[in-house]
């Protein structure tokens, strides 16, 4: 028996040093199988084996394509859920793909945590797939998975590196070597309690300052983390100082409130660890002898107290090597109502006034959203799905290079839905409980 596993595994590993004939390199998909199915997947998913058998998913040259694309998921929670092995929907198909679920191991919190029931990440070596590889999947994903054509970048390939899991146990971000770095807490959360708080922390910068990356990590429980700062003249809050937006009845405190009239966004994530690289000559400006107001969202519901923290560290770059400043987006439709025991779609269009080059977009809602689409309006444009999340917690950081470019007169077109699973009627609010409908992003 073991020999036999050994000259298995000999034979793979010389199929691996053969390079593939020139056929298994003229459409994306047959590199996908080539160079990534061939060499990662089959030694599990192939014809007769146990593996294939139990995931009834065989990645054979000659019946993969037809084994994935279209196909349903053999995993009763995914085909409960509603997912496809890969659709042909493009972006939406990405995030409604049990392939992509299995595969994408940045978002292995997530999987986990939420998904149980979907089993172990691929491939079960423990070794993921390059980020590469990743992204050349993905490209073809988005493009409608095609059998047949050049839809994704060969040269995606090149990046070997791979997804290394942060630590286990909390720890602190490297404080960057340029730059300023944000610390929250630690903070209790109160048990079958939401604490959403606001701190004012000022940077004691006496110029200006331009960051091209954020990076963001927090203790478990956190509903999202957002970065604001304050029109030029307005009135700072105390520095340094709690300001909860609720007390422990849940009645809010208008003296926190008041405090909120003149705040901007800046940055914001519901990932517990996010590392976020501008485009190069991009930079967001901070203003000489400013700061920044720290707003955490906890979210509670088990029988004993929680710690909550967040480092954020911001890094900056010359002005001299800034070509385009950054501006943040942020569009919120406010006015709507869920009706109980309803599925509701809600729609909204922003226009812009100006042209705008958007680099990053996401989406923020609560726990009754089911879909988040955002469409181009208005232009040749017209009517294209940019972008696609279907899970409140983790909706996708979506980049784009080059960056999604909208004419003045024209805009985005906001359409989510949401399930109002209770006896009541569901509007915009803060709480978990209650809904929202924003999309974040940023842009010059």
């Amino acid at each position: 028996m073991l020999a036999g596993i050994a000259t298995l595994l000999l034979l793979f590993s010389c199929k691996k040093d053969e390079l593939p004939p020139e056929q298994a390199l003229d459409s994306t998909w047959n590199i996908i199988q080539t160079r990534i199915w061939d060499q990662n997947c089959v030694i599990c998913h192939t014809a007769g084996n146990t593996f294939a058998r139990q995931s009834d998913l065989v990645l054979d040259a000659d019946v993969a394509y037809s084994q994935l694309v279209g196909r349903k998921p053999h995993n009763q929670a995914a085909l409960n859920d509603g997912l496809l092995l890969v659709g042909t929907q493009g972006l939406e198909s990405l995030y409604t793909s049990f392939l992509w679920e299995k595969i994408n191991v940045e978002d292995q919190e997530h999987f986990y945590e939420d998904h149980p029931e979907y089993g172990e990440l691929m491939p079960l070596s423990g070794r993921p797939l390059t980020n590469g590889e990743l992204a050349f999947i993905r490209k073809w994903i988005i493009e409608g998975a095609p059998e047949k054509g050049m839809v994704a970048d060969p040269a995606l390939l090149e990046d070997s590196s791979r997804y290394e899991a942060p630590p286990t146990a909390f720890e602190p971000l490297e404080i960057p070597a340029s730059g300023y770095q944000l610390h929250l807490g630690p903070f209790e959360v109160a048990p079958h309690y939401e604490r959403e708080f606001f701190y004012y922390q000022p940077l004691h910068n006496a110029q200006a300052a331009y960051v091209n990356r954020v990076q963001i990590r927090m203790r478990p429980g956190s509903h999202h983390f957002i970065l604001y700062d304050f029109l030029p003249g307005a009135n700072l809050p105390p520095q340094e100082s709690f300001r909860d937006l609720r007390n422990l009845n849940g009645e809010y405190l208008l003296s926190t409130i008041v405090t909120l009239e003149d705040q901007r966004f800046v940055f914001g994530t519901q990932w517990r660890e996010m590392d976020y690289q501008f485009p190069p000559g991009v930079a967001l400006k901070v203003r000489a002898n400013s700061g920044f107001d720290l707003n955490a969202h906890y979210v509670n519901r088990s029988d004993t107290a929680r710690v909550g923290e967040v480092f954020t560290n911001l890094h900056t770059i010359p002005a001299s090597e800034v070509q385009h400043v950054a501006k943040n987006l942020f569009l919120s439709h406010e006015d709507f109502r869920l009706p109980p025991g309803k599925s509701t779609t809600v729609e909204r269009v922003f226009r812009f006034n100006e042209r705008r080059h958007i680099f990053l977009l996401t989406s923020h809602a609560h726990e009754h959203m089911t879909a988040f689409r955002i469409y181009i309006s208005g232009g040749p444009r017209n009517g294209e799905l940019v972008f696609f999340a279907n899970d409140w917690e983790h909706p996708p950081l979506l980049q784009f290079d080059p960056p999604l470019t909208i004419e003045a007169g024209q805009g985005l077109k906001a359409v989510a839905t949401y399930y109002n699973d209770t006896p009541n009627t569901l509007e915009y609010g803060l709480l978990s409980e209650d809904e929202m409908m924003i999309i974040f992003g940023a842009y010059y």
